[in-house]
């Protein structure tokens, strides 16, 4: 791989050539300004990350051990997933103390430890925070369910009479995100069947009633408990479904959109009300009173994306996952599209774009990329049955479109294991699997275990180095000793270093800070399946063809695999799979 500013792609000073004409201006610079509208966000799944007890598990110390390699990719955050105590039936989302740290991971003394280690690199700490629901093991649901019906215990979560003969049918027709109904009956203290209560996840993570302002008071005291503790700010978990609709109608969807296309529908009666931005203005205000510019992220898996863009309005959320381009294919004019969209909607309401490709509940995206003719469900991965994807070409295409993301104005969020260039584990066993969704769908739903496998941080070793055990609670693919991080430090060419330099480039042109002008082909060199914006005098071109495609003049900054960019006649070409940056010509 080139180093940056040493190969001059054409001598030419116009910018761009003959190849390209500067479009639209879609998004102009924001200039400096809050650390969140620029940020580079990396996740951290711990019981994946590092475990140093040998039980198998990853641990908050595991976390803070290895932070600094984290740090060193230039990043200005972790985001942490669940370490709450939790029974863990859903991976810590579901949650029995909000205020704890689950034994499995440590204690608060190592989340402190945690806050200092990362306020001595720089970095701050975001906390996943659970508010739709909580485990049925939660001491609030307990007294719930030892109380009677109508009583102050029960109002703080949906519980309701059945309907039919003895009120044997669930109040409403609501399904589960992790298959079946939404409703689950109780037993009372006599042995005779009581009420019903909701969850739109698994019957051990039953809904709060957000209707009722304790619920609103119990949440407000959670936010201050892990601020005062040094937390840099939340992600929502589930942010768009806390307030249903007044008499809980039926619907003819399901949660997860599935028969039906759509998800998660404009109309669902459990989504997107416009009550919960009250919510949300609140903690706004509860986080700005902390110094340290202390943020909030939504998870709000809502459509289209104009109404994504609801929830970061000046008063409420800093961030909002972008969901559609984390859905988008290996298509340039899809990937254009939303793009496109995206920063006019998000432009309308001044706030920045926050772009992610890959998480916890979806497939990496050097699964999905490499996948043609898989049919990857949202939520879901790929089994041993199923069509297995091509891991070379899903790299290669996983790598370009980390350097198309990364050059766009607003914010990124990193998964961790994406630098490594790690897939899904698409031939994990089933009977290893603890993803609610696959147990509760009698396995017809794979779930996403294989996108939570732990990672490999040496060659060597039973578990590539992230346990000091013989084992992780989920199994590693045989082959990942050639994404283990000890083979990719300092290799060039390796997908590590394309991460590190991808970064340190996008800091020092300030691209996060950037605008977006499109870049159009002429006609006479028009390639299919290529998209190309200006952010400043920074042209980046993703090809998604197969052919190669034409590059502008100017100095080759990154490329996303070695020989990528490769000279024909008087300039240069990008090959199928790849994506480079050029910094202009006339721009240096």
């Amino acid at each position: 791989m080139p180093t940056p500013h040493d190969v001059e792609l054409d001598a030419r000073p116009s910018a761009p050539d003959t190849a390209y004409r500067l479009g639209e201006t879609v998004h102009s610079p924001s200039g400096a300004g809050k650390w969140w509208r620029r940020s580079v966000i990396y996740q951290v799944y711990p019981r994946s990350f590092r475990d140093t007890t040998g039980s198998g598990m990853g641990d908050l110390r595991g976390v803070t051990r290895e932070l600094h390699r984290v740090a060193e990719l230039g990043v200005d955050a972790v985001w942490l997933s669940p370490f709450f105590r939790s029974p863990q039936r859903d991976a810590g989302y579901d949650v029995s103390d909000y205020c704890d740290v689950d034994p499995l991971f440590g204690t608060l003394a190592d989340f402190d430890d945690l806050v200092s280690e990362a306020d001595r690199l720089g970095v701050r700490v975001i906390v996943d925070l659970v508010p739709n629901h909580c485990s049925s093991e939660h001491a609030l649901f307990r007294a719930a369910l030892a109380s009677a019906p109508l009583s102050a215990e029960r109002s703080l979560f949906v519980f309701r009479d059945g309907r039919g003969a003895d009120g044997t049918e669930p109040p409403n027709n609501w399904q589960s995100h992790f298959g079946g109904s939404a409703w689950t009956r109780t037993t009372d203290p006599d042995g005779t069947p009581g009420q019903w209560y909701l969850h739109l996840f698994d019957s051990t993570q039953p809904d709060f009633n957000w209707d009722n302002p304790a619920v609103h008071a119990e949440f407000e005291r959670i936010l201050r408990f892990w601020l005062d503790r040094g937390a840099g700010g939340f992600r929502v978990d589930v942010a768009h479904a806390l307030v249903k609709a007044a008499g809980l109608p039926d619907w003819g969807g399901a949660a997860d959109g599935y028969p039906l296309p759509g998800f998660p529908f404009a109309d669902a009666p459990m989504f997107g009300r416009e009550e919960v931005h009250g919510i949300f203005r609140r903690w706004r205000e509860i986080v700005d009173e902390y110094d340290g510019d202390r943020i909030l992220c939504a998870e709000a898996n809502v459509h289209p994306v104009e109404t994504m863009a609801d929830w970061v309005r000046e008063d409420e959320m800093h961030q909002t996952f972008n969901f559609a381009f984390v859905g988008a294919s290996w298509s340039a004019p899809e990937l254009k599209a939303v793009v496109d969209r995206s920063l006019r909607a998000f432009d309308a309401v001044a706030a920045p774009t926050t772009w992610v490709l890959s998480n916890h509940d979806v497939s990496r995206h050097a699964t999905r990329f490499g996948a043609d003719g898989a049919d990857i469900r949202a939520g879901d991965g790929l089994g041993p049955d199923d069509v297995q994807p091509d891991e070379a070409t899903g790299l290669a295409r996983a790598r370009a479109a980390t350097l198309f993301m990364l050059g766009l104005p607003g914010g990124v969020y990193l998964y961790q294991g994406e630098e490594l260039g790690l897939p899904d584990h698409t031939t994990l066993p089933n009977r290893f699997r603890q993803d609610p969704t696959f147990h509760r769908t009698g396995g017809s739903r794979i779930g996403r275990d294989g996108c939570r496998v732990p990672l490999p941080w040496t060659a060597g070793g039973a578990t590539y180095g992230f346990s000091d055990g013989d084992a992780g609670w989920l199994p590693q693919p045989d082959h990942w000793a050639d994404y283990a991080r000890d083979a990719q430090h300092g290799v060039e060419g390796s997908t590590l270093e394309l991460y590190r330099r991808g970064l340190a480039e996008r800091g020092r042109l300030a691209l996060g800070e950037g605008g977006l002008a499109w870049l159009e082909q002429e006609e006479a060199t028009m390639r299919t399946g290529v998209v190309a914006y200006a952010n400043g005098g920074t042209a980046v071109v993703l090809n998604a063809g197969d052919a190669p495609a034409p590059l502008p003049a100017g100095r080759l900054l990154v490329e996303s695999v070695p020989g990528a960019v490769t000279p024909a006649g008087s300039g240069h070409m990008l090959a199928p799979d790849a994506a480079a940056w050029i910094e202009l010509s006339g721009t240096h």
